[in-house]
C-alpha cells in the first residue's frame, strides 16, 4: 500500500523539478538552446568573451533566460530577431536582473538598458529598429565599459 503512494509522491517531485529546471517552458515543453561564443569589441580596442545561448526561434525567444536563478559572468544570451524592427523585451519570470544590450544587424550596439528589474513588465523599448538583444548579467556592461557604438561579434551577426 505504501508503495503506490511512495510512487505517486517521487512522480510528482520528479514533474516539479522538470517544470523549474531551467530550459522548461510554463507549459512543460522543453525549450533547448545552443551555445556560441560571442564577442564585444570597445572603443579602446578590448576585446570582451562571452558564451552565449543563442534564442533563434519564436518558442527560444519568448523563453528566453526566464526562471533562471544564476548566470556565470561571462555568459549570456543573444535573441537573433532575423530582419531588423523596433523590439521590446520584459522580465516577467525573470529572475536574474540583466543588462540588455541592443544591436543592429551589421553588430554595432545601438543602446543598453543597464540593469532590467527582475519579474518586472515593464517594457524595455529598444528605440531604434535593431536585430538582436544581448541579455548579459546586470552590471557587466559597466564593469567592461561596453558602450553605444561598441561593435559584438558572433557567428549569426555578419562582419561588416
Amino acid at each position: 500500500m505504501l508503495r503506490p503512494v511512495l510512487l505517486a509522491v517521487l512522480s510528482a517531485i520528479s514533474a516539479l523539478f522538470l517544470f523549474l529546471a531551467p530550459g522548461h517552458a510554463a507549459d512543460g515543453a522543453t525549450v533547448r538552446f545552443e551555445r556560441a561564443p560571442l564577442s564585444i569589441v570597445t572603443a579602446d580596442g578590448k576585446r570582451h568573451t562571452f558564451d552565449v545561448e543563442l534564442a533563434v526561434t519564436d518558442a527560444q525567444r519568448q523563453h528566453g533566460l526566464m526562471f533562471r536563478e544564476t548566470m556565470a559572468a561571462d555568459e549570456g544570451m543573444l535573441f537573433d530577431f532575423g530582419t531588423p524592427r523596433r523590439i521590446t523585451m520584459w522580465m516577467r519570470n525573470t529572475i536574474l536582473p540583466l543588462d540588455m544590450i541592443f544591436i543592429d544587424p551589421s553588430g554595432e550596439i545601438l543602446s543598453i538598458h543597464k540593469d532590467a528589474e527582475p519579474f518586472s513588465e515593464s517594457i524595455i523599448d529598444s528605440g531604434a529598429p535593431a536585430a538582436f538583444v544581448l541579455e548579459l548579467n546586470a552590471g557587466i556592461t559597466g564593469d567592461l565599459n561596453i558602450r553605444r557604438g561598441d561593435r559584438v561579434e558572433n557567428e549569426r551577426i555578419p562582419l561588416r
